[in-house]
């Protein structure tokens, strides 16, 4: 069992690394044994946390934008510069817009779909060739960060995040079948109330949030690095192309949970 759960000996890249639910996996990772690589898109940010995570093993910063599919690239190309293969790809990094349906803007819109379902796609296909050859000795992995907003209607407008999210999940699916011939595991997280920057409603109002939740509590970071751990490691090498919920029961309810305050 204990092997079952170990990132021993494996590389991992991890964008949207430095804050929140990225850098809760970073550290999942590491304490399991990995070699970790974090990218987000403001350097010093990046910096510190990698820095900071330094202390519980190898984790090296790689700041960049992903938004773009040259952004997409420059990460691939900075990441093979380090390791030759690929073993974990987490894209996690992501935005979020809410605006009134009479308001919402066309930037709004292509800022967050650029990010949130564009870049995950490319990041991917520019990281093929290592994933590949980590793949001839073990499965490889690409676990997408979705929402449980992409899957129940929350009160807010988050017209593109919803959207993104929506079709991430489905995103994960037809890569997963294509990828599976090539060894790599696809699949999704998709997260409910978590402690972060982007979901500050759980951040700044717990209580209320909790109250809200079956579980009665917003997630911590046991709860995401738990998942992510799983997904990654041999105990969820049969998982394919599935979104994992990590929520606390609030898709189960009728009318679910609010994730972010904008």
């Amino acid at each position: 069992m204990t092997h079952l759960f170990s990132l021993q000996g494996r590389t991992a890249l991890i964008t949207g690394g430095s804050r929140g639910i990225g850098r809760m996996i970073a550290a999942g990772f590491l304490a399991q044994g990995a070699r970790v690589y974090i990218s987000a898109r403001k350097a010093a940010a990046c910096d510190q946390t990698a820095q900071e995570l330094s202390s519980m093993g190898h984790c090296i910063s790689l700041p960049g934008d992903v938004s773009t599919v040259e952004g997409a690239k420059a990460l691939a190309a900075a990441y093979t510069a380090h390791e030759p293969q690929l073993d974990i790809l987490v894209n996690n990094a992501g935005a979020a817009w809410g605006a009134p349906f009479d308001e919402f803007p066309e930037s709004g819109w292509d800022k967050v779909v650029d990010l949130n379902l564009k870049t995950p796609f490319f990041l991917t296909q520019a990281l093929a060739a290592p994933l590949r050859k980590a793949a001839r000795i073990r499965p490889a992995k690409v676990i997408n960060i979705a929402s449980i907003d992409g899957l129940s209607v929350n009160p807010q407008e988050t017209y593109s995040y919803a959207a993104s999210k929506a079709g991430l999940i489905h995103l994960t699916r037809r890569m997963a079948l294509r990828l599976i011939q090539d060894n790599i595991v696809v699949t999704a997280i998709a997260p409910g109330a978590f402690a972060s920057e982007m979901n500050r409603d759980a951040r700044d109002h717990a209580q209320e949030v909790s109250a809200r939740v079956p579980a009665g509590r917003v997630g911590v970071d046991e709860d995401m690095a738990g998942a992510a751990i799983y997904l990654a490691s041999r105990a969820g090498d049969y998982v394919v192309g599935t979104s994992l919920v990590v929520d606390g029961g609030v898709t189960l309810t009728r009318y679910g949970v609010s994730t972010h305050a904008l």
